[in-house]
């Protein structure tokens, strides 16, 4: 998974250095600058995001790093062909667990999820399918799955589908 993130996250960046961008234009993926929130006792950088339009492909990316003590936080929306692959296995159930963690499909706040979560160094990732092609990923390290899945609850995943429709 964030070996996933670090590839897309490195060809959008390699990409936006040798793609013009317009000046003052505002970009794709700073609509979903501001529902990447403050937590409450959690310190978070800056938001940031990058948006790429090639023929027949699209990807808007928006993140924010968040840390806690030794906790760990990394929030994003992906749209676009990433996100579609990302999304494949919320299509069928899946439910494996093993005394290492587990990876879970299930449905909260009627939106499609999958949590992963590994028991030895206490990460792991929700995935939550706001659309077809459109997902906010929380991924976590040093929490309990049940402290992640309560601040994942703090971003407003209805926004971030509104959002991500908007073209």
């Amino acid at each position: 998974m964030l070996k996933l993130r670090y590839l897309v996250a490195c060809l959008a960046l390699g990409l936006s250095i040798l793609l013009p961008q317009a000046s003052g234009a505002e970009q794709a993926f700073q609509r979903f600058l501001p529902l990447l929130v403050d937590l409450d006792g959690w310190t978070g950088k800056k938001a940031d995001g990058v948006s790429m339009e090639m023929a027949n492909m699209s990807m808007t990316t928006a993140n924010r790093d968040y840390t806690k003590g030794s906790a760990e936080l990394h929030a994003s929306v992906v749209v676009g062909q990433a996100a579609v692959g990302a999304l494949a296995p919320l299509q069928n159930a899946m439910n494996i667990q093993t005394s290492d963690g587990h990876m879970i499909t299930a449905s909260m706040h009627g939106m499609n999820v999958l949590k992963g979560f590994n028991n030895k160094d206490k990460s792991g990732s929700l995935i939550v399918g706001v659309s077809k092609d459109a997902m906010f990923n929380l991924s976590y390290k040093n929490l309990t799955e049940d402290e992640a899945l309560a601040l994942a609850e703090k971003f407003d995943w209805k926004a971030i589908q509104t959002a991500a429709q908007t073209k």
